[in-house]
């Protein structure tokens, strides 16, 4: 991020929207203050590797290709992308040092000594086990990341869609709530993404195509008013699933990065 800060710095800033738990800053990209905005935001969940690598991946094609792109250039002319690449610091650096299957955050969680860190973001019936990857945590929005982030957020108060990515599974996932404004939308871009390799992308809401999912930011947003919203599930579907080899990185963020266009330069067109 800061050498893209550095050779583009009329198009991308570094903003720092806080801390994690163990004090390692979080920083969004952004080209903009709080002009109308889409939220792009990756490597929440610290195992799912390919997600950060596709944030990274995207930052570079934004850049390079303003002002050749049209599309991209006419976005970016009226909105801004902010872009959260790693949302989740401190698993990503436990998940390189010491459990590469590792979800959660590092937090410390208390009554138990043994099982540190909470989801970010649980899946099914909110599990109160504090050794389970998808503990909830002690309560709602314990976990500085997530605060962070919300805060972020509400203190904006113009995005106007969030893109959320994550592995695996190939999906392409929507608020409940939101299913008849965005389902059209989600097979458009699925249709894009797949022109490129022909890999196929499920497209539907969330309980519908994997399960109940507890604490999901698509459906709070969605609430609070960000009609646009959606989670990628990059490849693939359990071949090598969140292990997936490096040869892959580049193929799946440039198929899907056709998807997320289709959905921004959607958004830029109908504006509420």
């Amino acid at each position: 991020m800061d050498d893209l800060v550095a050779a583009y710095p009329k198009l991308v800033t570094k903003v720092q929207i806080g801390t994690s738990y163990e004090g390692r800053p979080m920083y969004f990209s952004t080209g903009g203050n709080k002009r109308t905005a889409i939220w792009v935001d990756s490597r929440i969940h610290s195992r799912e590797w390919v997600s950060q690598a596709t944030g990274v991946w995207t930052a570079n094609k934004i850049v390079t290709d303003y002002g050749t792109d049209a599309s991209l250039t006419s976005l970016l002319n009226a909105m801004d992308i902010y872009l959260l690449i790693l949302t989740n610091p401190d698993g990503y650096v436990h998940s390189h040092t010491s459990d590469s299957m590792w979800c959660k955050t590092h937090s410390n969680n208390p009554g138990s000594i043994m099982c540190v860190s909470s989801s970010p973001c649980p899946s099914p019936g909110a599990i109160t086990n504090p050794c389970s990857d998808s503990y909830h945590g002690p309560s709602p929005r314990s976990e500085m990341e997530v605060r962070n982030v919300v805060n972020l957020v509400k203190n904006h108060s113009n995005f106007k869609s969030l893109i959320y990515i994550h592995a695996y599974s190939q999906l392409l996932l929507q608020s409940m709530t939101g299913m008849k404004l965005n389902n059209s939308m989600g097979r458009a871009a699925v249709q894009k993404l797949s022109s490129l390799h022909g890999i196929r992308y499920k497209v539907g809401s969330i309980c519908k195509i994997i399960y109940q999912a507890s604490s999901g930011i698509i459906d709070w947003l969605y609430k609070l008013g960000m009609k646009y919203s959606f989670a990628f599930e990059l490849r693939d579907i359990g071949c090598c699933g969140f292990i997936q080899p490096a040869n892959q990185i580049i193929p799946t963020a440039s198929e899907t990065w056709l998807g997320r266009k289709d959905i921004m330069v959607y958004v830029r067109d109908h504006p509420y």
